[in-house]
């Protein structure tokens, strides 16, 4: 193998730490903008924000590549924030809790953000570097792309002039994306009305599973809380009268969800819970190789008149966890591994009216995606639900002549003297609406390596994050 370039990856590594301590959640957006402008500002370098916050910094290009065709490097501002059950962090004040445990970065109690965080990081290293060979850049940091794309979709492209890109958005060290999903949110709330009824108050926590990604990690056999609870209602509510109080599970449509509270109101609460356990304990020997960590816990609350949903509601919204579709529907018959279609549900909230589900839907094809909208459009009425879909992104559609992806191929066989694996992804990348918005854009995707995104387990390899920042300053220096 050889060396790959005499430059320090140390300024990424400040840059990340720097980013970590500035709270950038989704709909977060105003701080971690205004420290690019002041990054812009700081080393002269012309740049434009929107409405949206979207951030673009220009970059000249380096001495002798005057005339070669500028590049787009991007990645997205925003963090997935999730944080254990006991933590007090509060994502809108707190800055957070690194800390390196060997080869890996993680946060104490919350997400890690290092999707995107280490994008961010190092096209800043690059831009701050005087010494780095590279074509004109167009540093494109995109907001809110954790709940929609959405600050990818409304940015005005017109003020870019590149033709190819650089999204730095991917999750594996050695793998170069080269097509991705496209995807839309669906959500569809079933009434209800409140009756009283008297009994005991339970509160019923199903937890300890793995959740992840709703997209990268949705074929690896995951189970879903909300969906388990559904279950786990229907087989109660065969021998027990119980009033559903609430039922609450998740709160990011692209993360599976891996806790739900349940609460209800019965009168033979010991009954009910002692029969509760028992099929738990069934559940968990089904399901312990794939989510050894799963259990139950039942708390038995006052005896008195509580407000529950009408019978009918109750039963038609245990009929919809059941039986709506959920996880893998298809798998690609072009593409070898790759999950085609699929949904999750990743939230579940009774308000003061109804029940509110909100899934994403994904697909590396089009029609694909307009017919699995179709299905919980007749679901929803046949369940009588209100319905909605919005955040629509387009997939990104597979290019067979890229000379972006030629040149990441080809230096990455000169330095690990192996071939790169080419893959598309069932998630969405910004790469698919720029892809939409600039025509003949080439476009690939690479980024380090990074574990449990969008968990409390999140956590980045150093040295993947080594390796890829130097491998991404040779395809800069190639790119002539």
């Amino acid at each position: 193998m050889q060396m790959l370039t005499n430059y320090d990856s140390k300024r990424v590594f400040d840059y990340f730490l720097e980013i970590c301590e500035i709270p950038h959640g989704s709909s977060d957006m105003e701080k971690i903008s205004n420290y690019c402008v002041d990054f812009a500002k700081k080393h002269s370098l012309k740049y434009i924000i929107d409405g949206a916050k979207n951030m673009i910094i220009y970059k000249p290009a380096s001495k002798g590549y005057e005339n070669a065709a500028p590049i787009i490097l991007q990645g997205h501002m925003d963090m997935v924030c999730q944080k254990t059950p006991d933590s007090d962090f509060d994502f809108l004040k707190d800055s957070l809790k690194v800390y390196t445990d060997g080869d890996f970065i993680k946060a104490e109690g919350t997400t890690l953000g290092a999707d995107n965080g280490v994008a961010l990081a190092m096209v800043l290293a690059i831009l701050e570097n005087d010494e780095i060979a590279h074509p004109e850049i167009q540093a494109v940091f995109t907001t809110d792309e954790e709940i929609g794309m959405l600050g990818a979709g409304a940015l005005d492209v017109s003020c870019l002039t590149a033709k190819r890109m650089i999204n730095l958005d991917s999750e594996e060290d050695g793998v170069v994306t080269v097509s991705c999903a496209g995807g839309v949110d669906f959500k569809m709330n079933l009434p209800f009305n409140h009756i009283e009824m008297n009994g005991y108050a339970i509160t019923v926590i199903l937890s300890g599973l793995l959740g992840g990604h709703s997209g990268v990690d949705i074929n690896k056999n995951r189970y879903n809380a909300d969906i388990l609870a559904g279950r786990f209602l229907y087989k109660l509510s065969k021998r027990f009268d119980f009033g559903l109080i609430s039922i609450n599970g998740g709160d990011k449509t692209n993360a599976i969800v891996n806790r739900c509270e349940i609460k209800l109101c019965c009168e033979n609460a010991d009954e009910f819970i002692s029969a509760a356990n028992l099929y738990i304990a069934e559940i968990k020997n089904e399901i312990a190789s794939a989510e050894p960590s799963f259990k139950a816990e039942f708390t038995k609350g006052k005896n008195g008149e509580f407000m529950v949903m009408d019978k009918a509601s109750a039963k038609n919204v245990i009929l919809t966890l059941c039986c709506v579709p959920n996880g893998v529907l298809n798998m690609s018959a072009d593409i070898e591994n790759l999950v085609e279609t699929s949904l999750n549900l990743g939230i579940l909230k009774t308000n003061d009216n109804g029940v509110s589900m909100q899934f994403a839907l994904r697909s590396n094809k089009k029609s694909a995606l307009d017919g699995l909208a179709d299905k919980l459009e007749c679901f929803a009425n046949g369940v009588n639900a209100n319905y909605e879909t919005s955040g629509y992104y387009p997939p990104w559609e597979y290019r067979a002549n890229s000379p972006l992806r030629d040149i990441y191929t080809s230096v990455y066989k000169q330095f690990f003297d192996e071939s790169p694996k080419a893959e598309a992804i069932h998630a969405g990348l910004e790469c698919a609406v720029f892809a939409s918005k600039i025509n003949d854009i080439d476009c690939i995707a690479m980024g380090p390596t990074l574990y449990d995104v969008h968990t409390v387990k999140e956590r980045a390899s150093i040295s993947s994050i080594e390796r890829t920042y130097k491998l991404l300053l040779e395809i800069l220096k190639k790119c002539k």
